[in-house]
């Protein structure tokens, strides 16, 4: 209560200071000239402004606000926005959470739905390769916090839009980055084509050798995307990506090891290698391709199709064996939309939208298991096929009354199954597994009170069944018994917007009861394996407030904005006892019960700017009996820059920032249930970077 009265607090302030600025600087005749442009919220077909939309818990980070850091990883972005933790074990090694735990995630994204322009990320096992991502394949994301299977198959933990086009100017960029710990990264980008028919190009190479041993990381991505208007009813979008990357993996630490040195890698110990011997690395190839037709049957009815294929190639050296994964997979989706807006009695109109749709994806899998002998395969150990289908039928009904109420509701029908083939054994067995007719409903209702109050509220199911790296964990143990998650989630949020939408106020307040919730357990060889716990129960408070004013060409500043963000969360296990262990009442590992975020950025008429970045996060709990834990961390960033159009064609930019300026010794990204205690990756102390970009944009034809 301290910590949220200190926020509201905080808010008071700020908005009184910058009220009597804003009085100020009226009477000497300089008066706000814009807002900040809203980008349009694309999820759950609402395609409009994000204080228009029915839909609660969407949030939105730009390209503007996330390009802040050394532009190696989105970690620091996503930490920015409140029920979202992403952390990184080592360079390329990422996993996130969204109002949840990282229990199903020793490492990758699991249990988050991510989308590329339309294209499905996550693959039908259910994990997403979100390392193949580089700062230049999107505009902006869409995150949306909560179930969001009435519209995006099966989940619990969320889902992530990437998308491209938020605006096109045709021209070139070209930007180069370099900084401690070796970083170098090199962004690249060309655009050409205008209104109905354009195209981008990106390139993007990210290099690091890390900050602890065996971490080097090296990342080559490649991305098209191309629209086309074929006629006047029909448009035709294309996009491909190419990631060719590897990391070194260095394994955690113990408590002991992580104080003497947190720089080094896992010793070896226990019968098993060290890191560095082992030459524990992740090689990976990630390709996707695929395309959209958006078809205008009529000025009420259109169709929007994907079809597309992906391909991916993992080998991993780790410290216990040499895995080797080829995961080739199809998939497409389909949505009709009907759009009618009815003039009504009085002001305003009434807006009805019908969508209607299904999603289909389909994996082939092969996964090999052998023996690892110095960062090579050895003798095999299991070889297995994996076949994976996963489709859904959904529904949805979007009303608006007069822009009074707002009326959201779906549902969907979810199925999947799985088979393995192990081919290493014989006589060859198989091995089945069907999760089928779960239903994932929601409710929004949203209601404005006043131009600038509004209130949502959302009920909705969740189900999500085990991914294939669950049912297949690291010890090579196929594991069908695992149950699907499944729970329902309530929450309401409450916006206020103050001084004509400058600054704006968010208080969301959500309870989700998971059943049969997926937690992880890793034995001493540091491979992992799975349990369903009895359930979690989820309760949350998330406070966000976000300022910003633009002044006139006269005044000396330019453009000023502050974001707060804080998080409130206490995840605890119902009834949970395995064996002679009883966890129930515990609080869940892996999650922080407070964090907050703060942003400021000032932008000066003469082209300098500075922004600053603070993050911090309370004590987390690292295994399910709540004995061990990692402490609080207070991360402290700055950039400085200047940056100037120069005939209103070309864009220079030159900046310089640290991270951790605080030097915290943290840990970040830590092993949970980790036996042998474990459970520590080192992030990294200060550090610094230095880049200078350069934009081209064609002059507009007279």
């Amino acid at each position: 209560m301290k910590v949220i009265l200190a926020f509201f607090s905080f808010l008071f302030i700020t908005a009184s200071c910058r009220a009597q600025i804003d009085s100020l600087l009226q009477k000497e005749g300089i008066d706000s000239l814009k807002i900040l442009d809203e980008v349009t919220v694309r999820s759950f077909e609402q395609n409009r402004r994000l204080n228009e939309t029915s839909i609660s818990s969407v949030k939105v980070i730009q390209l503007n606000n996330g390009d802040r850091y050394n532009k190696i990883s989105l970690v620091n972005g996503f930490n920015t926005v409140s029920g979202v933790r992403m952390e990184e074990r080592s360079p390329g090694s990422y996993r996130i959470n969204i109002r949840g735990s990282s229990l199903r995630s020793p490492f990758g994204v699991r249990n988050v739905k991510v989308y590329w322009n339309d294209i499905p990320l996550t693959d039908p096992g259910g994990n997403t390769y979100f390392n193949q991502i580089a700062y230049n394949n999107f505009s902006y994301i869409e995150i949306f916090k909560g179930p969001a299977g009435s519209m995006y198959g099966a989940g619990t933990g969320g889902l992530v839009l990437l998308n491209y086009y938020q605006s096109f100017k045709p021209g070139t960029d070209a930007e180069y980055i370099t900084g401690s710990f070796g970083l170098q990264n090199i962004f690249a980008s060309a655009r050409f084509g205008k209104k109905e028919n354009k195209t981008q190009l990106t390139y993007a190479h990210n290099q690091s050798n890390g900050y602890r041993m065996q971490t080097k990381m090296r990342r080559d991505n490649f991305s098209w995307h191309s629209s086309i208007k074929l006629s006047g009813k029909q448009q035709l979008t294309a996009s491909l990506l190419f990631t060719d990357m590897y990391y070194q993996t260095p394994g955690a630490l113990t408590l002991a090891e992580f104080i003497a040195n947190p720089k080094q890698a896992r010793p070896a110990g226990g019968g098993f290698p060290s890191a560095e011997n082992a030459q524990a690395a992740i090689f990976q190839k990630n390709i996707t391709a695929g395309f959209t037709n958006v078809y205008q049957i009529n000025s009420s009815f259109k169709n929007a199709t994907t079809l597309y294929g992906a391909f991916s190639q993992i080998k991993n050296p780790a410290i216990r064996n040499y895995e080797r994964r080829n995961e080739p997979s199809f998939g497409g989706r389909t949505v009709f939309t009907y759009y009618k807006k009815v003039n009504a009695s009085g002001s305003g109109h009434n807006i009805f939208q019908y969508v209607g749709g299904s999603e289909f994806q389909q994996g082939y899998f092969n996964t090999q298991v052998a023996k690892n002998k110095n960062g090579n395969p050895d003798t095999l150990q299991t070889n297995d096929d994996i076949n994976h289908t996963t489709y859904n039928f959904f529904l949805q009904a979007d009303i608006n009354l007069q822009d009074k109420w707002f009326f959201n509701a779906g549902i969907s029908l979810n199925r999947s199954k799985v088979s393995f083939s192990r081919l290493s054994s014989y006589p060859v067995m198989k091995q089945n597994r069907n999760y089928q007719g779960e239903l994932a409903p929601r409710l929004s209702v949203k209601t404005v009170l006043t131009p600038d109050l509004s209130v949502k509220a959302t009920v909705s199911r969740g189900f999500s069944p085990p991914t294939i790296a669950e049912l297949l964990p690291s010890t090579g143990v196929i594991s069908t018994g695992l149950e699907a998650e499944y729970g329902w989630n309530y929450e309401m949020m409450l916006s206020y917007d103050l001084f004509r939408r400058k600054l704006r106020l968010e208080a969301t307040g959500f309870y989700f009861k998971l059943n049969n919730a997926l937690v992880q357990r890793r034995d001493l060889s540091g491979a992992d394996f799975f349990v369903n716990a009895g359930d979690i129960r989820q309760k949350g408070i998330e406070l966000n407030a976000d300022y910003s004013k633009s002044y006139s060409l006269q005044s000396f500043v330019d453009q000023f904005r502050i974001a707060v963000a804080y998080t409130f969360n206490h995840f605890r296990y119902g009834s949970f006892v395995k064996g002679t262990d009883d966890f129930s009442g515990k609080t869940v590992p892996s999650v922080p019960a407070n964090s907050f975020s703060l942003l400021g950025d000032l932008l000066l008429n003469g082209g300098l700017y500075i922004n600053t970045t603070y993050y911090a996060a309370s004590k987390i709990f690292l295994n399910d009996a709540n004995t061990v834990g990692a402490n609080a961390c207070h991360l402290l960033g700055l950039r400085a820059g200047w940056g100037k159009t120069l005939h209103k064609r070309y864009k220079l930019n030159f900046y310089a920032g640290a991270d951790n300026l605080l030097n915290g010794h943290y840990s970040l990204g830590n092993d949970i249930n980790a036996a042998a205690g474990r459970f520590y990756n080192a992030a990294p102390e200060r550090n610094y970077y230095a880049g200078i970009s350069f934009q081209w944009i064609k002059a507009a034809k007279k």
